[in-house]
């Protein structure tokens, strides 16, 4: 634990030191092409900080916020596009660049998108901390439950735990630059359909980052081609396709094993009964629709029967779930050790005094 925490001045040193770089490099690069080239090096550096660190947690938080978010950020800030663009002072530059997050200078979304960027009440969040421990505490029980039960306590797991790290890394930001970050999560076990569930609930930072750089481009150039209705159904399926590659990189980051592609099956056949989703309830115009609890209870079967099949079995075949439960447990150990070697120090200084 002590060497994985001189792993993250290390790549929090480098990150600095990169969005710096480029920072600056704003100034003296025009965009386009030109810059795209001179930003070449920081995607490579941020494509490898990741396995400078040990622990699965450490590694798949840098990777997700590095070699995603921040590369994608990069990509659009390269033709003055996106969150980076125009640059304001270099530490917002730095924070929006590296972390997910929305500054209170920017628009304030469309109530009618479902989603907000109000922070989840203290108690409330309290409450979620509470149930992902015990979540946590069941894993002691893991080998007397049913599989199926343990695949769904890992999903209520990945939920909480984004959850809860994310709340805190908002808290910081708002604490450090005057920033909110943006809501990974709203409510998604409230989601009617599943473009409810994917466009407004879940994961809102990936949905951000991706409409920009994939679903906008390839719906204005399908447009021409294919007609502005079925531009929006491409434009989703290709969506789909990329954000299924790179939650294959995530994984690969997670497991270091070779990719076995079930993850991006899972979201090409989310894309595909997305699009077909859109398309038959722009068909009907309303004529006829589901009871809200039917839909609801459909729709996070299917997300849940699918999830099953095609994205847990690459993390349990690897091992990585065990590692994850014993990464908690290392992480309660140094954390008792650290308490223990507090008290023995304030010990120390007390009885010298005396």
């Amino acid at each position: 634990m002590e060497e994985e925490m001189m792993n993250i001045i290390k790549v929090w040193s480098s990150t600095l030191a990169s969005l710096i770089y480029c920072y600056f490099i704003a100034a003296k690069i025009p965009q386009g092409p030109p810059r795209l080239l001179f930003l070449l090096p920081i995607f490579y550096i941020f494509s490898i900080l990741p396995f400078t660190f040990s622990l699965i947690h450490l590694r798949g938080i840098s990777a997700f916020f590095l070699t995603w978010l921040a590369n994608f950020k990069l990509l659009l800030f390269s033709f003055n596009l996106g969150p980076l663009t125009p640059p304001q002072d270099l530490l917002h530059f730095i924070a929006t660049a590296s972390l997910p997050i929305k500054s209170k200078d920017d628009p304030v979304p469309d109530p009618s998108s479902g989603t907000h960027n109000e922070p989840v009440a203290p108690i409330s969040m309290g409450l979620r901390g509470l149930i992902l421990g015990l979540v946590i505490y069941c894993y002691k029980y893991k080998a007397h439950m049913h599989e199926k039960l343990v695949l769904g306590l890992y999903c209520i797991h990945m939920y909480l735990a984004l959850e809860v790290v994310l709340a805190m890394a908002r808290a910081a930001a708002r604490a450090m630059v005057g920033v909110a970050l943006e809501p990974q999560f709203d409510e998604p076990y409230l989601s009617s359909s599943l473009q409810d569930f994917w466009g407004r609930r879940w994961n809102l930072m990936v949905t951000r980052i991706l409409r920009p750089t994939v679903y906008n481009p390839i719906r204005r150039v399908c447009t021409g081609i294919v007609g502005g209705r079925w531009a929006q159904v491409v434009g989703l399926w290709a969506t789909f396709a990329v954000s299924g590659l790179m939650h294959e990189v995530m994984f690969y980051y997670l497991t270091c094993e070779r990719p076995t592609w079930e993850v991006t099956w899972f979201f090409v056949l989310h894309g595909f009964c997305t699009g077909v989703e859109v398309w038959v309830k722009k068909s009907l115009t309303g004529r006829c629709r589901l009871p809200r609890v039917v839909s609801g209870v459909l729709t996070l079967g299917f997300v849940a029967v699918t999830g099953f099949w095609l994205f847990f079995p690459q993390i349990v075949r690897s091992g990585t779930d065990v590692k994850v439960i014993q990464e908690y447990s290392a992480l309660v150990g140094f954390l008792k050790a650290t308490k223990i070697r507090v008290f023995n120090l304030r010990s120390f200084v007390f009885f010298g005094r005396v």
